[in-house]
């Protein structure tokens, strides 16, 4: 077709495997699939995820929104829920996910993380923005979505 555009191909990481999937930018909301391991690559769902794979994840062409959190955190736990409604609303554009500080201290480390729980908000290899305390979804989200402008 003359003048048909190709869409444009976007790089996702599989949160469950850490595979590097393509997925054409017109194709987010039909519920990809990681090429090796089949997980869903688009969710609505919070992922927990190791340092490896946000390492790769951090770096995808769709925003990635991280919780630093620990198990013995109360406000954690009770931002957990906060957390999976965000990341509902924000399904097709940010994907969310939780690292355990407590399994992984390094990473906590390498991201200078001082309280918990602490968000990092990554795209295309940058911290955007980072915010601390637990909150509730709707500020999550206003959150995001000023920090992305228009792109979510």
């Amino acid at each position: 077709m003359m003048g048909a555009k190709m869409a444009e191909s976007l790089r996702l990481t599989c949160l469950a495997c850490g595979q590097a999937n393509k997925v054409p930018s017109d194709r987010l909301a039909a519920g990809p699939k990681c090429g090796i391991c089949g997980a869903g690559l688009i969710t609505g769902k919070v992922a927990g995820i190791d340092p490896a794979i946000l390492a790769r994840a951090e770096r995808d062409d769709l925003p990635l929104l991280v919780d630093f959190w620990a198990p013995w955190c109360g406000p954690c736990r009770q931002m957990a829920p906060q957390f999976q409604a965000a990341a509902a609303t924000l399904a097709g554009q940010v994907r969310l996910a939780k690292i355990d500080t407590q399994a992984h201290p390094a990473v906590a480390g390498r991201h200078r993380i001082q309280g918990i729980p602490a968000f990092i908000l990554f795209h295309k290899g940058r911290e955007l923005a980072r915010a601390a305390g637990a909150r509730p979804a709707s500020e999550l989200v206003g959150f995001v979505r000023g920090k992305l402008g228009a792109r979510a």
